[in-house]
């Protein structure tokens, strides 16, 4: 009498396990990993100090909402404004800058006029802002 062996059962390959693991890799990394692009050096933001008294002097350049610009209080063209400003930065180079701009201002009015200065030697250059109210 021929006795045969039982066929052989082939135990299916769990990847449950291997799952499992590759699961537990990920969340690890997600935690102790930055998601966030570090600077190669210390970066410290700056403090904001909004209602706080300005120094005096200086001159104001006060931008409208739809776009009109006005020098210390007398309205000017956009290509009057830097050379005015440049002839009072050749006289005083620490001359303050304060923009006054209203708040429906669009920064595309804004934010050039800033580079603008600052090219032209301008060290301080401040936005005026209006402190916020009391809370309700």
């Amino acid at each position: 009498m021929r006795i045969s062996r039982p066929a052989r059962r082939h135990h299916p390959e769990t990847i449950i396990a291997l799952i499992d693991v590759v699961f537990f890799l990920l969340v690890f990394f997600m935690l102790i990993g930055r998601m966030d692009a570090t600077a190669p050096f210390d970066v410290t933001p700056p403090t904001a100090l909004t209602g706080a008294d300005m120094p005096a002097g200086g001159i104001t350049l006060s931008i409208a909402a739809d776009g009109t610009m006005a020098l210390d209080g007398e309205e000017v063209f956009l290509q009057d404004i830097d050379q005015r400003i440049q002839s009072q930065l050749d006289a005083d180079p620490d001359m303050l800058i304060r923009i006054n701009a209203h708040r429906d201002a669009v920064l595309r009015d804004i934010l050039p006029r800033i580079a603008q200065f600052e090219a032209m030697g301008a060290r301080d250059v401040v936005l005026v802002v209006t402190p916020p109210g009391p809370a309700r």
